[in-house]
């Protein structure tokens, strides 16, 4: 009986889940994307991170942390930088913008002159890649909760910069590329979960499955190396809710199983008693005789 009770105390205060699924009905949310990703041969000055929802909007300055830290060849971090601006602010507002047409060529004249900026910036690049230097992008980056892809690339780069650098120095220098240079994408499905805790705590989540696809990029392909993630939010949303049964249920039970043992026990002093008085009374009776 003692073994029986603790079993059942045991099943009593154990708990079980529930999964309910339901349409998603959120508003207005965001949703946080932590990044943690090392480019072990990608300098950190020419690495950007672009973000663009289902309506097409291209996020320019997004509410987040993100940062870039210096790798040299040993992956050890030599140097660190804050990201306010995550690409080119040009790639946002070039849409839109009401230029008269003397502008317009003097931005373009601007476009095709390389300022002392970008000199150093190639300047430091190619000394970067001559030391074999990498970049790790971490951070989190909130997104509303529509379907959308965020990239890590050089899309970021002045159009004639990255000309110049992609062409003459990305498949002339070694230490850039560890065996091929790739551009590859991974889509993400997204389902919303909560978990609700006996505890009454809730904890929002979300449940993923992930497929990737890559391909390696030639010298004599024009499409610049990068690494796109699409995700898509389902429109239904899964509870999984922790659940522990009734006391009343748990009363039920232990009534039953010390009842049952009484009546099987009874039952089985019983049998026994009337074994061994079938056993032992023929005996009795030779004695009398």
């Amino acid at each position: 009986m003692a073994t029986l009770f603790l079993h059942e105390l045991t099943y009593y205060l154990s708990t079980y889940t529930i999964h309910q699924m339901a349409v998603d009905l959120k508003r207005g949310e965001t949703l946080p994307i932590h990044i943690n990703m090392t480019f072990p041969s990608l300098p950190c000055d020419v690495l950007s991170v672009d973000a663009i929802d289902m309506s097409g909007k291209h996020e320019v300055d997004l509410d987040t942390n993100i940062w870039k830290l210096r790798l040299n060849k040993d992956g050890q971090i030599v140097g660190t930088e804050y990201l306010s601006d995550l690409v080119e602010k040009e790639h946002a507002h070039g849409h839109g913008d009401n230029k008269d047409h003397h502008e317009e060529s003097d931005h373009k004249i601007k476009l095709h002159t390389l300022d002392e900026g970008a000199e150093t910036m190639i300047k430091n690049v190619k000394h970067a890649l001559a030391n074999g230097e990498g970049c790790r992008v971490y951070g989190v980056l909130d997104v509303q909760r529509v379907a959308g892809n965020f990239h890590i690339s050089v899309h970021g780069l002045n159009i004639f910069v990255a000309q110049m650098f992609l062409n003459a120095d990305i498949y002339a220098i070694a230490p850039f590329a560890l065996l091929q240079i790739f551009e590859g994408s991974s889509h993400v499905n997204i389902v919303p979960t909560e978990y609700k805790y006996i505890s009454k705590e809730v904890l929002p989540t979300n449940q993923f499955s992930v497929t990737e696809y890559f391909s390696p990029i030639s010298e004599f392909d024009r499409a610049w190396p990068a690494v796109y993630f699409l995700y898509d939010l389902s429109p239904i949303t899964v509870t999984i809710r922790e659940e522990r049964r009734s006391f009343l249920h748990f009363i039920t039970r232990l009534c039953a199983v010390l009842g049952g043992t009484f009546a099987l026990t009874g039952m089985l002093d019983r049998w026994m008693y009337r074994l061994v008085e079938a056993l032992t009374k023929p005996n009795s009776r030779i004695i009398i005789r």
